[in-house]
């Protein structure tokens, strides 16, 4: 067995696992606010990407101004669409939630194809491509770019839910009634964690822009996103950064084992089955909270 060989797809598929939590932390933070998955984030994911592809190219602005730019116009779109579309469902059955986050997530893709159209588009954040070597191991430089993102986020959420209202935001994930009853504003909360995921899903969408170019197919992340926040425990940060570190090793790996043996496309494969075996043995994930009601 070729051990370098092994060691490069190994630690490349925890560059790329790392990528999958940057859209898992999206899922976590809306999840841990409102206890349920987020099934527009792919669609959030997209439209970040378009809207700094937009500023950057079409406005003409240089990328350090574009990126947080459209970091603030992301947070003002997460408000809106918990203001206007979630907010009248307060109380309502999870399933109706569920529900709505598809619809805005079809919503967003189909306004995305209808502003910019359906034809690939490269970001360009200026990342050489250049080979980047460890000792015999080649690296992809902007995987170790995102990956270094992704780390750079799971520490400032880390810090931010150790602040007054980072802790409002745990109070109200873990009660809704008790944090309303101590004068908590539940609803700003829940639209904050909207606002913080908007930005989170930006950032997924540029990297991953870069990576694969900006187009309808940055949606397909969602299955591998919401596996890794799933394996995780869909309320734990620590848990999706772990998480995607597996799942990459697993994929990765797994992948250059498979690939010639069924004739290819056993990513998709492995990503499912770890979706599949995660919800039958550990539904509530490897960091997740497990609670047990009494009847």
């Amino acid at each position: 067995m070729d051990w370098i060989f092994l060691s490069e797809l190994a630690i490349n598929g925890a560059l790329t696992g790392l990528l999958y939590s940057l859209f898992a932390i999206g899922l976590v933070l809306i999840y841990k606010a409102s206890s349920v998955p987020n099934l527009a984030q792919a669609g959030l994911t997209m439209v970040g990407a378009y809207v700094v592809l937009a500023l950057a190219r079409d406005l003409g602005l240089p990328l350090w101004l574009a990126i947080p730019i459209g970091a603030v116009l992301m947070f003002g779109l997460g408000f809106g669409i918990e203001r206007v579309a979630l907010r009248r469902l307060a109380g309502r059955p999870v399933v109706m939630i569920l529900m709505m986050t598809l619809g805005l997530d079809i919503f967003l893709r189909g306004t995305t194809l209808a502003i910019w159209g359906g034809t690939s588009r490269s970001m360009e954040l200026g990342v050489s491509y250049e080979p980047l070597f460890l000792g015999d191991i080649f690296l992809s430089r902007i995987h170790v770019v995102g990956a270094a993102v992704a780390i750079a986020l799971f520490v400032a959420f880390m810090l931010f839910f150790r602040t007054r209202t980072g802790i409002k935001l745990r109070a109200i994930a873990d009660d809704y009634m008790a944090s309303w009853s101590v004068g908590i504003s539940v609803e700003r909360g829940v639209g904050l964690s909207w606002a913080l995921a908007s930005v989170v899903a930006m950032a997924a969408g540029v990297i991953w822009g870069e990576i694969q170019g900006v187009d309808q197919a940055l949606s397909l992340l969602l299955l591998k996103g919401l596996t890794v926040a799933v394996l995780g425990g869909l309320d734990s940060i620590l848990g999706a950064v772990v998480a995607g570190i597996l799942l990459g090793i697993i994929e990765n790996v797994g992948a250059d084992f498979l690939d010639p043996i069924v004739g290819g496309g056993s990513r998709e494969l492995i990503v499912a089955a770890v979706l599949i075996l995660t919800v039958m043995i550990r539904p509530h994930g490897l960091f997740g909270r497990h609670d047990i009601e009494r009847v």
